[in-house]
């Protein structure tokens, strides 16, 4: 880096010029500081280095010594030595999504005035039911794969839950155990009913006292 009162010809080719009031001693003159051009630098750095030219960063202290380097050799040993750096990705930071979105979930920022479109285009009734459904149907088949109910209920159930009967997994697991209940309760009444049968055509008939007395008379005659 040099100072010089007015830029040669040459001077202005080999760099650039800034112009500015720098010497104490020599206050309101203008000087010219002649800066290097560094652009041949900053390309090969940029492709030693595997980067684009935005993220390449060149000492402004020792612009001198960097312009030296015009080989790629000089470039890496200048970026050894920490003359040459190469800055890191710029990152687009999610922090205030997340913290967002956690506030959503609580039920903030949802009112009236933050919603745009329909309810149905904000959530289809169409995705709902398939959602419910398949909550249904995956139950059904996981009982009867499980022999908790037989193909006749799983039937039975099955086109109720399509009729929208259901509003939930746990209204729909009542509703099998409040049938299974009554079908047990029907089987023990026909259970009781045929053993009260069976007893009846087991047991000896008792003969009626009118017979009993028509056959006393007719052994005395």
């Amino acid at each position: 880096m040099c100072i010089r009162d007015s830029p040669s010809e040459g001077e202005r080719e080999w760099g650039v010029v800034c112009y500015g009031r720098c010497d104490i001693n020599n206050r309101g003159q203008d000087k010219a500081i002649i800066m290097p051009n560094l652009r041949l630098q900053k390309r090969l750095a940029a492709s030693v280095l595997k980067c684009g030219r935005k993220r390449i960063w060149l000492d402004p202290n020792e612009a001198s010594e960097i312009a030296l380097a015009n080989s790629r050799k000089n470039i890496r040993k200048l970026f050894k030595d920490g003359l040459i750096i190469r800055r890191h990705v710029h990152l687009h930071s999610r922090s205030r999504v997340r913290r967002m979105k956690e506030s959503k979930r609580k039920g903030r920022h949802t009112g009236i005035g933050k919603r745009e479109g329909t309810i149905n285009a904000r959530m289809s009734i169409k995705v709902l039911w398939m959602r419910r459904i398949r909550i249904l149907r995956r139950l059904l088949r996981k009982y009867r794969a499980m022999k908790k109910i037989d193909k006749h209920t799983y039937h039975s159930f099955y086109m109720r839950s399509k009729g929208n009967q259901f509003k939930n997994k746990y209204v729909l697991i009542e509703a099998i155990h409040k049938a299974k209940t009554e079908q047990k309760r029907g089987k023990d009444l026909t259970a009781q009913v045929e053993a009260k049968k069976g007893k009846k055509k087991t047991e000896p008939q008792k003969e009626k006292p009118q017979e009993k007395t028509k056959k006393g008379a007719e052994g005395k005659k």
